[in-house]
């Protein structure tokens, strides 16, 4: 399991479970429990670079990010250390 420490979002921590480039299972630890429950929803069995095209950049609010955005920096650091 790869653990990612969230920057700037109401979320403190992201879990990844990736096999073989493969999502296959995603926790947020705080944060919007339905949003956050269906972002991991749709994103499990996805390839993790189709997954950070998909959510780079996405804004909440008046933030420059957000838990998606967050994901998909997630997901560029477990790819770094893989």
């Amino acid at each position: 399991m790869f653990v990612y420490k969230t920057k700037g979002v109401c979320s403190t921590e992201i879990h990844l479970n990736i096999e073989n480039d493969i999502i296959k299972e995603v926790n947020f630890v705080r944060g919007c429990p339905g949003n956050l429950i269906g972002i991991s929803s749709l994103v499990s069995g996805m390839n993790i670079n189709e997954a950070i095209t998909k959510l780079k950049g996405i804004t909440c609010g008046n933030k420059d990010t957000s838990c998606p955005d967050q994901l998909s920096k997630a997901l560029e650091e477990y790819k770094k250390s893989a």
